[in-house]
């Protein structure tokens, strides 16, 4: 499915987010599907006349069955400057995920080392570093409940591969429809109840506060968490 206007959150002339649907991969993998950067490179040109294509940068990235706000870069400075930014962590990150088991503490701060096996695209998480391993950290809040299932902010501190997946999973909060990390059954649509909610950070060239808030998916399901707000 091709990008239109109504998937544009945020854009400018040196970058642009989109609200990435479940299931669009961020960057081409093996499976051979069209990627998300292509379809924004394929709407800029088209936008603004590009015959010979546009730059695109990816600034960072979401997992495929993981919906929300995802940023890209328009030209290579703001990508370079972008790129700074979410290594020195100055961007505040805020996903909405929902659970089937309330946690223990309604908040809280998780630290794990992680690591990645790559052949089954799958993540462990340990209590205590372990050779090979990276640190990751993420606070969590729970905000509400709605007919058995629980809302929880989540601010991921670190951006570590599938993070907040296996972070929640050690705490016996699996996210609803992630059997990779202990939900007991997957969604028909390969979707997963995380959701990249809203990004906060300085605006590499303008030195303005930027906010990026995305709308849940209509789905039959999220809409019922829609009225809840990110919470500081």
């Amino acid at each position: 499915m091709p990008i239109t206007e109504a998937d544009i959150l945020y854009e400018d002339n040196h970058l642009i987010a989109i609200n990435k649907r479940s299931g669009d991969i961020v960057q081409i993998d093996e499976t051979g599907d069209e990627p998300l950067d292509e379809k924004v490179k394929k709407y800029i040109a088209a936008k603004y006349n590009k015959p010979n294509g546009a730059f695109l940068g990816v600034v960072h990235r979401l997992d495929r069955p993981v919906s929300g706000v995802i940023l890209f870069a328009k030209t290579s400075k703001a990508l370079e400057r972008m790129n700074a930014v979410f290594k020195n962590r100055e961007v505040r990150k805020t996903y909405f995920a929902v659970v089937r088991n309330r946690p223990a503490r309604i908040e809280g701060n998780l630290v794990h080392y992680l690591i990645k096996n790559p052949q089954k695209n799958v993540v462990a998480a340990y209590n205590k570093e372990v050779t090979g391993s990276q640190r990751s950290e993420l606070d969590y809040k729970l905000i509400g409940e709605v007919g058995g299932f629980y809302l929880l902010q989540v601010n991921p501190i670190t951006g570590r591969s599938h993070q907040i997946r296996v972070q929640l999973s050690t705490m016996d909060c699996p996210i609803v429809g992630d059997n990779k990390y202990g939900y007991p059954r997957g969604s028909r649509k390969g979707s997963i109840c995380l959701h990249a909610r809203q990004l906060e950070f300085i605006h590499p060239v303008q030195k303005e506060q930027v906010k990026i808030f995305a709308p849940l998916p209509v789905d039959g399901f999220w809409e019922r968490f829609e009225n809840f707000k990110v919470e500081k």
